[in-house]
């Protein structure tokens, strides 16, 4: 999906706690692709969620439940696995340090950020600029109420676990950041230049998808997606969208070889917008369907 709405909504390598309340009804957009013994559904999530939000019901509980297995981007693991693979990962081995490889104007800008988030002066300094964007976009969601732990991932996790079914991931959680240490220094950097400049606008996107998704409106969901990838590298969205939308439908395409209901759950921004799986199974022949509620 567009940096912005990637940096905001799948920060999910950081958790987080959230408080209950009542349930507001939402319908959020759920497709499904079938032949004579194979159905695949196709929901698109968001990885962190506000309280209070009932999106896992009617359509989209029907067709978790019958369903055999559950397909994610990547299948969570405990937090110091995760922290391990992301230092592996997003570490500068050697060379200048991440103040210095920003633009004298931007350094300030990181050093306030960093104490904002609570870390000491210095936290940052080998860490590379990709993973220091996605770090710092975490901060404004926790103070806008939004919560890893409510996000669609944990849930669909919990519950497959309660029931007993599968679960599997579409990429290794090292592969899936390695999308954006292949990317060059200049396009980390403007990622980074990008974070700091609208800290404080740093939920609005998120706050407009979630709108859009909660009354299952695509288009709006497309607009704010293409809206957000024209601000986006070219090179970002071709590693972050393309090539991994293109990958998973023709892990959809191998998968419909072989009988059974899977629900698979992927970040909504490769679901709407001009670039989708859907798009992509289109190109490849296979058909896709609208879930009606």
């Amino acid at each position: 999906m567009p940096a912005r709405i990637f940096l905001a909504i799948a920060a999910f390598l950081f958790a987080g706690t959230g408080a209950q309340q009542p349930p507001v009804d939402i319908d959020p957009p759920l497709w499904v692709v079938r032949d004579a013994d194979t159905t695949v559904y196709l929901f698109g999530s968001i990885h962190w969620l506000k309280p209070g939000l009932g999106w896992f019901d009617d359509a989209v509980r029907d067709a978790f439940d019958s369903s055999d297995m559950l397909v994610l981007e990547t299948v969570s693991v405990d937090a110091a696995t995760a922290r391990r693979v992301q230092d592996k990962v997003g570490t500068l081995a050697d060379g200048p340090s991440l103040p210095d490889r920003l633009p004298a104007e931007y350094r300030p800008k990181l050093a306030a950020a960093i104490a904002e988030q609570g870390y000491p002066a210095g936290a940052f300094d080998r860490t590379k600029p990709w993973l220091a964007a996605t770090t710092l976009s975490t901060l404004p969601l926790r103070r806008a109420g939004y919560d890893p732990t409510l996000g669609v991932e944990t849930v669909l996790t919990n519950a497959a676990q309660a029931a007993g079914k599968p679960v599997t991931g579409l990429e290794e959680r090292a592969q899936q950041l390695g999308y954006f240490d292949a990317l060059s220094q200049e396009a980390q950097i403007a990622m980074l230049k990008v974070q700091l400049d609208g800290m404080d606008r740093a939920t609005t996107s998120t706050d407009e998808v979630l709108a859009a998704w909660g009354r299952g409106d695509v288009a709006a969901m497309g607009r704010i997606v293409s809206r957000d990838q024209h601000a986006s590298s070219a090179a970002f969205t071709e590693s972050v969208i393309t090539k991994r939308n293109r990958r998973w439908a023709g892990w959809i395409v191998e998968r419909m070889r072989r009988p059974g209901v899977v629900f698979m759950a992927v970040g909504v921004g490769h679901l709407t917008g001009g670039d989708t799986v859907q798009r992509e199974l289109a190109r490849l022949g296979i058909p896709v369907e609208r879930v009606r509620y």
